[in-house]
């Protein structure tokens, strides 16, 4: 039988740690539980998202299939939700699958340094 892992958290490689935590702190409203310029994390207790610096990092274009991962957020009111994290500092890609003539299924957002991320309803 294989040992049971638990996640302690997903770590992001980016140029400014400080400031890309701050920016999930604000989406997520994790508590910013360590802040230098080389390494930074938020978390809820339960889920941490940590952030390395790495300077010459290059973020992967939308659409790729360079593309890694990236985070489903829900959220009670997406054009609410792309509109506060755009302010945020977040830009919205021009390919958006999941917008059709029939609705709104999610957003796709990148992060200031370029991680995608998905807003989602709640429902």
């Amino acid at each position: 039988m294989t040992t049971k892992a638990s996640l302690l958290a997903i770590t992001l490689d980016c140029a400014e740690p400080k400031k890309l935590a701050e920016f999930y702190h604000r989406v997520l409203g994790f508590e910013i539980q360590y802040s230098e310029d080389e390494y930074a994390a938020v978390g809820d207790g339960t889920v941490n998202i940590y952030f390395g610096r790495v300077p010459d990092r290059k973020p992967v274009s939308w659409p790729s299939p360079d593309k890694q991962f990236h985070f489903d957020f829900r959220v009670p009111d997406v054009e609410k939700a792309v509109g506060e994290y755009v302010a945020l500092g977040a830009t919205k890609p021009e390919f958006q699958p999941g917008v059709t003539d029939e609705g709104t299924r999610w957003v796709v957002l990148q992060d200031p340094e370029g991680h995608l991320f998905c807003v989602c309803p709640s429902s």
